[in-house]
């Protein structure tokens, strides 16, 4: 009768430890997608700027170059923790 109650206690352990796991990648997946839409609005203003910087017959301030530059790298940072959120 004793391995019945260690065996009754480890499936108690892993079904609580499954389920503690289980809210955890909803709620990764949750973040990641609100985070994926922020970065979604970002993405549109940078390839707004990168068109206005990269066409000749306009010109392009230092202000407005840096400032997608600093947004194309928030956008790498957040790809980056988006990707290790989902595991990849």
């Amino acid at each position: 009768m004793g391995f019945k109650n260690e065996f009754d206690e480890l499936s108690d352990a892993l079904k609580q430890q499954r389920d503690e796991i289980q809210l955890q990648l909803h709620l990764a997946s949750m973040d990641a997608k609100e985070e994926w839409e922020e970065a979604e609005k970002s993405w549109g203003g940078f390839i707004d700027s990168l068109g206005i910087i990269t066409d000749e017959t306009k010109e392009t301030s230092d202000e407005l170059i840096h400032a997608t530059k600093v947004i194309g790298d928030e956008l790498k940072e957040t790809y980056k923790r988006i990707t290790e959120r989902l595991g990849k």
